[in-house]
């Protein structure tokens, strides 16, 4: 379970130490420009066969995220993941595997693939 965005704490000066450790394992994997952090959340419950997925508008300069089915969206690239610490599979089906789930999809018209 997530708490509300209400809720959530973002970063704030006790995390420093944190922060800096995970800048050291990220340049330590040449990571460090590839992956960031993101404040986790819920606006709303997703249900176990659910993702989200986001699309841009470049024009607009706007973002938008909406639900899909996670066995019957054509979006393939996740863009954010969330650590599942102690559990050695993600309840979503096609992220099994890894001690993580994608929680975020990007859509093609964002320039992500599709699936084939």
């Amino acid at each position: 379970m997530l708490p509300p965005f209400e809720e959530a704490e973002g970063l704030g000066p006790q995390d420093a130490t944190f922060v800096q450790d995970l800048i050291a394992v990220l340049e330590k994997h040449g990571n460090l420009e590839r992956f960031g952090l993101c404040l986790l959340h819920d606006h709303f419950p997703l249900a176990a066969d659910e993702i989200l997925v986001e699309t841009n508008d470049a024009e607009t300069r706007t973002l938008h995220t909406r639900v899909e089915k996670a066995n019957g969206t054509m979006h393939s690239k996740p863009t954010q993941w969330r650590f599942l610490p102690d559990v050695h599979h993600s309840r979503r089906a096609e992220f099994t595997g890894g001690p993580y789930e994608a929680v975020l999809l990007c859509d093609p018209y964002s320039g992500c693939p599709t699936r084939k």
